[in-house]
């Protein structure tokens, strides 16, 4: 499927200047947890370039310093490139901060990510992340995941249809998302099935079925992992709390 949803921003409540603006006053509320010197986590999406464009502006102006980034995605990477701000690859120690947007979350702060098709990258350094911020605008929140997104699964090329009727057992159904009539392909080389789950999921279960899946490399369920969330509406930016961070 196309990654159309990201960019439309779910319902479609409001048009899409009003989700531009809610999407850049939720980047403004994390990028107040950015402090000079910090290694930061560049989030992928549509979200988290609003983000990525705040912290270039506040380096070219001096309000913050000697901040380096890791981007979760080539294109982070050029945009990043392009706005000055020095990048570096993710090493043992992780980073300070990562800050990233997100396609669905709940009120436990779970999340399905990668409908942009960088949620390996975007696990990695999240995981890595002393605090994981999600950032975005109120259409996002869901009482059930999967009830609007679909479950990212990033798969190995090597018998994905194999892959693909694996995860069909576990109640999915799932498609390969193309783009321009062509199989996409992950940064990483890799092929992308878009599970929607009609009868619903448990995510904790789903997550760990999952990663027991022979073929499947990372999927989009983002379980327990956000620290911190900054979501925008129409009357302001909710700072919610999720896990402690470690």
């Amino acid at each position: 499927m196309p990654t159309a949803y990201e960019e439309a921003g779910g319902e479609g409540e409001f048009d899409v200047s009003d989700q531009d603006r809610l999407k850049r006053a939720a980047a403004l509320e994390a990028l107040g947890l950015v402090e000079s010197g910090m290694i930061v986590g560049l989030g992928s999406g549509s979200t988290a370039r609003h983000f990525v464009a705040e912290l270039g502006q506040r380096l070219e102006t001096g309000g913050l310093e000697r901040i380096v980034g890791v981007p979760t995605s080539r294109a982070t990477a050029e945009q990043a490139t392009a706005l000055g701000i020095p990048l570096v690859e993710l090493d043992e120690h992780g980073v300070d901060i990562a800050i990233d947007g997100m396609d669905e979350y709940d009120d436990d702060l779970n999340a399905i990510k990668g409908l942009g098709g960088a949620l390996l990258r975007e696990k990695v350094v999240a995981a890595s992340a002393t605090t994981f911020v999600l950032i975005g605008d109120h259409s996002k929140h869901v009482t059930r995941l999967g009830s609007l997104a679909p479950v990212p699964v990033e798969v190995a090329r090597f018998g994905w249809r194999r892959t693909a009727t694996l995860l069909a057992d576990l109640g999915a159904v799932p498609t390969l998302r193309t783009r321009d009539d062509e199989a996409f392909v992950s940064d990483n080389g890799n092929l992308l099935l878009d599970c929607r789950f009609p009868g619903g999921f448990d995510p904790v279960i789903l997550e760990a079925a999952l990663c027991r899946l022979p073929g499947v490399l990372e999927h989009g369920l983002f379980i327990g992992m956000a620290h911190r969330a900054y979501v925008a509406g129409e009357d302001g930016t909710l700072a919610l709390t999720g896990a402690a961070p470690g």
